[in-house]
Order: structure tokens, then sequence, then C-alpha cells
């Protein structure tokens, strides 16, 4: 797990996380990739970087998933992107702070496929509840975990 690193599949993360993982690699120096099919605006800091891809469903995804490494920490709320990168070897976090596991990613992924088709057939509606400071909290503990855990590259 030397040199492991963090990707973001930043299109759809929210800005308050992205500000703790700014501040985990400028702390650290872990490596943190965003990647998104917008242009971003990162701060200065020499482990920090931004790639942008074409737009397209899932071509972020795409790219992650081919560039993470056993080890690696992927932020992300797409559960089958988590999944992809759980099969890799690497890890994957919710923003909202929910840890993915080989032990648990296959009920989550059944329970979002439930979902799905609750929301198709006019049964849930509306999108996740705001941010809460307990998700935040979780996020930032959860990575400082991974970030012990990950020996000096």
């Amino acid at each position: 797990m030397a040199g492991a690193s963090i990707w973001v599949d930043a299109d759809a993360c929210p800005n308050v996380i992205k500000e703790i993982l700014f501040r985990a690699a400028e702390r650290t120096g872990v490596c943190v990739t965003l990647v998104a099919n917008q242009p971003l605006q990162i701060p200065r800091i020499p482990s920090l970087r931004a790639v942008q891809v074409s737009s397209g469903f899932d071509v972020a995804d795409g790219e992650i998933v081919k560039r993470v490494a056993a080890g690696d920490l992927v932020i992300t709320a797409d559960i089958p992107l988590a999944a992809e990168v759980i099969a890799k070897g690497g890890e994957a976090l919710n923003p909202r702070g929910e840890r993915y596991s080989p032990d648990t990613i296959r009920g989550v992924l059944a329970m979002r496929d439930f979902m799905d088709t609750m929301r198709s057939s006019g049964n849930v509606g509306g999108g996740p509840p705001p941010l809460t400071q307990a998700n935040r909290n979780a996020f930032a503990g959860h990575l400082d975990t991974w970030l012990a855990r990950r020996p000096s590259a």
C-alpha cells in the first residue's frame, strides 16, 4: 500500500468534503486526484491534481477504475463504482462517511437497485438529505483511519 492514493469522483462530491481532502493532501502529502467531466478549481498543493475527462455517462468512473490500484481509496457516492474499486483491491468511502467493504457492497448494491425500482415506479421521490455535521465527522474519521494505516510513501 506504499504510496497509496486517493481518487475522487468529483462531479458530485460536496465542496465541504473536497475541503477536507485538500487539507489532508496539504497535511500528509497524500496524492489526491479529483476526476470530473468539468473544469475544477483546486488549491495549489503539490500532491493535489485534477483530471478532466470528456462528458458522458460514467466516463469519470471509468477513468478512476482504469487508474485505481490495490490499497487506493476512492471517494464516491456511486455504488457500482465502489463495487468495481473493491473488486480491484481498493477501498471506497461515501462522502456521507459510509465505508464500503467487500462484506457490505453486495447488500448496498441490492438496496440501490431496489430503491431505483421504487423511484421509477413513483413510490419514492426526492434526493438525498443534506450533508450533516455527523456525516462530515464520519467521513473525516474514516479518512484519518485510512491515512494512519497508509505507510509513508
